[in-house]
């Protein structure tokens, strides 16, 4: 069994694995029993009762956090010449077309999200292999298939995010980073949590959110009192 280091006892010392918390108070716990040297993610956890093998259970959509993710977003923005000064004004990081899609088949993802027009999906349509398992093909109920693609780069940069449910029914998602308040932490977990509750499926039987978690890049993880989060 390897010895725990002197940051993981620190961290041990000021957390019980075994109690649950007031979703403010893991907010702030998280923050205190992190000793990355960098800026850690912090990341929200969230167990659902479904089963993600049939359609009518999934549960996938997006949401804006209040206070942003702390990442800087690369956004790649595939459209026809008319949209480009549009996109490029918006903040999109890469504009153009038969250019990246050349790039992407030769190796290239270097981006976050891809945004397209719907006259192009044909084209990007040919990289979906490519882009399905990086989590980057656009997809309209994401909001990234789109002729506005000005208020879709906006959207992204300000800190919308898109979140699935994975094969084992629990929704993963980055909701900012260490060096965040306790406070902007709390309120982009309440609107994440608030968005997933919203998508509960009609005919779902039994307990929809079992158990919800939080934890940075590097700590524990901490479970959160489902009776401390509030329905919107």
């Amino acid at each position: 069994m390897s010895k725990l280091t002197k940051n993981q006892k620190m961290a041990a010392a000021k957390f019980d694995a075994a109690k649950e918390y007031k979703l403010a108070d893991a907010c702030a716990l998280v923050k205190e029993i992190t000793f990355t040297k960098f800026d850690a993610s912090v990341e929200l956890s969230v167990n659902l009762g479904v089963d993600p093998r049939k359609a009518n259970q999934m549960v996938r959509g997006i949401v804006t956090l209040p206070n942003g993710t702390g990442k800087e977003t690369r956004v790649l923005v595939l459209c026809t010449p008319d949209k480009e000064a549009e996109a490029k004004a918006a903040g999109a990081d890469y504009v153009g077309l038969d250019e990246f899609i050349d790039k992407i088949k030769g190796g290239w993802t270097d981006v976050d999200v891809i945004i397209c027009t719907p006259s192009v999906m044909a084209k990007v349509g040919a990289i979906g292999r490519i882009l399905g398992p990086r989590g980057l093909m656009p997809n309209p109920k994401t909001g990234t298939v789109t002729m506005e693609v000005g208020n879709a780069v906006k959207e992204v940069k300000a800190g919308k995010i898109d979140f699935k449910v994975d094969k084992t029914g629990i929704v993963h998602a980055a909701i900012g980073k260490v060096s965040f308040t306790a406070e902007q932490i709390c309120q982009n977990a309440q609107e994440l949590i608030n968005a997933i509750q919203k998508l509960k499926p009609q005919n779902l039987k039994g307990t929809y959110m079992k158990g919800v978690s939080i934890c940075s890049t590097m700590s524990a993880g901490l479970r959160v009192d489902m009776k401390t989060i509030s329905a919107e």
